[in-house]
């Protein structure tokens, strides 16, 4: 079985590593890279790849090439396709939990979903591929997702219960804890989920650069507006 593409050890089993084999075409092909380049590249080219086509449409075949490796070499690293998607998934879900939770002991939402706010903006720009990968999933039926639900929603009510105390202090106006969050996300992710309609309604070129300190200020005054709090000065 090949190592997972995290792992940092190799097989024991006597099996060349793929940087001791002749390099193949590409952009690995020019400096030999070492096991962790080759994983990165592989990675990189999984992102892109489900982030266009999902896990069905996405073969070994066609991460291989994009990473510059042949179908074997691949294949010394992962087992399939379908464990390198499950982990990209995770790694969606992972990041969404960690950087983008809440201070249970803040005492100013405004600041709190100002940054919010911001964060999930800059992922969405920052990592697009990855919005695209999560979502892609979800219009597909989500059938991969399923064992991650349960956690996600142990997350996102974490969030709720916040904003929930937060009401109850009189921090901000009463209203739907859940319905905030799913609002945020749909705004933020627009922009990576979206990013060709951004451009055409902008009327920008495919590689013009995107201002997104307006986008951030307009979504995050419209987000505390809506919840009854003005703009911190310094958000």
């Amino acid at each position: 079985m090949p190592p997972h593409l995290s792992d940092p050890d190799l097989p024991a089993d006597g099996t060349p590593p793929p940087q001791e084999m002749p390099a193949p075409d590409g952009p690995l092909s020019r400096a030999r890279p070492g096991r962790e380049r080759i994983l990165a590249a592989i990675r990189a080219a999984a992102i892109t790849e489900f982030s266009l086509h999902g896990l069905k449409g996405t073969s070994t075949q066609a991460i291989a090439q994009r990473a510059g490796l042949t179908k074997p070499q691949l294949h010394y690293y992962i087992a399939g396709k379908e464990e390198l998607y499950s982990e990209l998934l995770m790694q969606v879900l992972h990041e969404w939990k960690v950087v983008f939770s809440f201070d249970e002991h803040a005492n100013d939402p405004a600041r709190v979903l100002a940054a919010y706010v911001r964060q999930k903006l800059d992922h969405a720009f920052d990592k697009p591929e990855m919005s695209r990968i999560f979502t892609r999933e979800v219009l597909d039926g989500g059938r991969n997702l399923e064992r991650f639900w349960p956690m996600s929603r142990q997350w996102t009510q974490k969030k709720i219960d916040i904003i929930d105390g937060w009401i109850a202090r009189g921090l901000m106006r009463p209203l739907d804890g859940r319905l905030l969050l799913q609002h945020i996300w749909a705004m933020t992710q627009y922009h990576a989920d979206y990013a060709l309609q951004v451009r055409s309604m902008g009327g920008l070129a495919d590689d013009a650069h995107i201002d997104r300190e307006p986008i951030a200020r307009e979504l995050i005054g419209f987000v505390l507006a809506g919840c009854g709090m003005a703009v911190p000065a310094d958000a």
